[in-house]
């Protein structure tokens, strides 16, 4: 049953624009976003946003202006102060500020069906970027090609404040909302060169990084030996500071012996001294004992000096008949010059030398008493 009804709406729809077109009666709707401007015999009868009416085509036209952003993309070519030549490539964006105003100086009008008659839109976006080119021509001429391709910012700006101040786009009321460079970009030989001209000078700089590396290292290692060079006489310093130190504790070690071994040989010298003093008074003592004690040996025998040594004999009456006979040899020697002939026999001197065992065997019996001959008179 739905289906059946919509169907039916859309009959009846088509029949009623059939015989209102029959009559010139047409019926049209816009958007919010586009300013409608209905003129009737010359005059404009209806205007506003989002309007949708009936009106009759025989007499009247119809202005349709979109008032929302748009985006204009552009490209453009321009050359730089040293004769090269550059693409500007970007976008304006930009809406209808006054309708009106532009409705008075470009065709918007749609036919019944809502479709420009002219295609004024095209001339309002050429007319815009004549101007943004207009406004970077003169920036751009005095720049050269590295300082143009490197330069989008000041393009920028200087297309937008070119954009806000022309009297053209403010007589067309436009209003400008921003503008975009997408790229600035020289012509195929002349970016292969540039390349070729920033390739050569990163590997300049590559080189120089790795000569700098390396004049780093060298300079590190040269730091690295110095300092092992400083930390080398350090060592040395300190190994000579030492040597001293051992030097002057030798020396202090060496003379303290010397005044140890002075101090012993001046003790010496005193033992030697008080010694050799103790000597010369043992020896003076010593001498004055002898002295003393020849004194007395000489007192003693001072009276038996002059006395006969026989007297001191027969004073000792020693009773040993053999210290007796020994005597009486003395005596005969003594006189042997008055002695002729003198014979001692062995028995003689046995009884004479022997012990008490002689003795007693001459007291035996058996034996046989000495005999001795005697000539000569005693």
């Amino acid at each position: 049953m739905p289906r059946r009804f919509g169907h039916f709406c859309q009959i009846a729809a088509a029949t009623i624009r059939s015989t209102a077109a029959m009559f010139g009666l047409s019926y049209s709707k816009f958007d919010s976003m586009t300013y409608v401007i209905r003129y009737k015999n010359g005059r404009i009868a209806q205007e506003g946003r989002g309007l949708s009416f009936f009106y009759n085509t025989l007499n009247s036209s119809i202005v349709a202006i979109p008032i929302g952003s748009n985006d204009l993309p552009f490209i453009f070519n321009d050359t730089t102060n040293d004769y090269q030549s550059v693409t500007i490539q970007g976008q304006i964006t930009y809406k209808i500020s006054n309708p009106k105003q532009l409705a008075e100086l470009l065709d918007f009008t749609v036919n019944s069906a809502g479709v420009y008659k002219k295609n004024d839109i095209e001339k309002l976006n050429q007319r815009l970027v004549n101007e943004a080119q207009a406004a970077t021509s003169a920036f751009v001429h005095e720049l050269g090609l590295k300082e143009a391709i490197r330069s989008n910012k000041a393009v920028e700006a200087r297309i937008t404040a070119g954009l806000q101040a022309s009297p053209a786009v403010a007589l067309l009321g436009i209003e400008v909302l921003g503008v975009n460079i997408l790229a600035i970009r020289a012509n195929p030989e002349m970016e292969r060169a540039l390349e070729a001209e920033t390739r050569e000078r990163l590997q300049q700089d590559a080189d120089q990084a790795v000569y700098e590396r390396r004049n780093f290292a060298v300079e590190q290692e040269r730091r690295i030996k110095e300092s092992e060079l400083n930390t080398e006489i350090a060592v040395e310093e300190k190994h000579k500071q030492i040597d001293e130190k051992r030097m002057e504790a030798q020396l202090q070690r060496a003379a303290n012996e010397r005044q140890l071994r002075e101090l012993q040989v001046q003790a010496d010298i005193a033992v030697e001294t008080q010694r050799a003093q103790l000597l010369e008074q043992q020896t003076a003592n010593e001498r004055q004992q002898a002295d003393a004690q020849g004194y007395v040996l000489d007192t003693t025998l001072r009276p038996y000096r002059d006395l006969d040594w026989r007297t001191l004999v027969a004073l000792n009456n020693n009773p040993d008949p053999r210290f007796n006979i020994a005597l009486a040899f003395r005596e005969l020697a003594e006189n042997a010059g008055k002695i002729g002939t003198l014979n001692i026999s062995p028995e003689l001197l046995d009884s004479i030398l022997g012990g008490p065992e002689t003795r007693e065997t001459r007291s035996t019996p058996d034996s046989t008493p000495p005999r001795g001959n005697q000539k000569g008179g005693r």
